[in-house]
């Protein structure tokens, strides 16, 4: 059975940097009705799993930001799709990159890139994941739970790609 997880990070209280915790909420709701829950600490427990899927067993993380701890745990699945807001500085209104394990200054918010999650796993635990990053443009980092409209709008064609990715044989 190949593992893949899906984990979100950003701010929800900071409206478009939280645009990774409704993706993972539009995912849930795709693939088992239900919505997954916001702690104080920012995780998402891990009991929020949804139901195998042909030979894929998904699993849902929601955090604030990357950090190394998770390389444990992420050393546990054989692919990974993180998702995230990007400002302007990327062209596209939906980023798709796929990533490799290495060091990365990150230039934004938070404090560890994918790419540094993947090379910390790499390094300590000799595992290598196919993975992909999702960036969707945010327009508004104000102090507010909602989406902004532009970022909203983004969100169908953002989960679609995301589907379209848990489902296909490769990344």
């Amino acid at each position: 059975m190949q593992k893949t997880l899906i984990v979100g990070y950003g701010n929800p209280d900071r409206e478009d940097d939280g645009v990774a915790y409704h993706l993972l909420n539009r995912i849930a709701n795709e693939l088992i009705n239900q919505s997954i829950t916001f702690s104080s600490e920012g995780l998402d427990n891990f009991d929020h799993l949804p139901p195998s899927s042909g030979n894929t067993q998904i699993n849902l993380l929601f955090t604030l930001q990357l950090t190394p701890d998770l390389a444990e745990f992420f050393s546990s699945f054989e692919r990974i799709c993180f998702l995230d807001a990007h400002t302007g500085a990327v062209p596209e209104d939906i980023h798709l990159e796929i990533l490799s394990p290495g060091y990365q200054k990150s230039p934004f918010t938070h404090h560890m890139t994918p790419q540094t999650c993947l090379g910390l796993m790499d390094a300590i635990y000799k595992k290598q994941s196919d993975a992909i990053l999702i960036s969707i443009r945010g327009y508004e980092f104000g102090f507010n739970r909602s989406l902004s409209l532009q970022t909203a709008d983004l969100m169908e064609s953002a989960l679609q790609q995301i589907m379209d990715w848990i489902f296909s044989s490769h990344s």
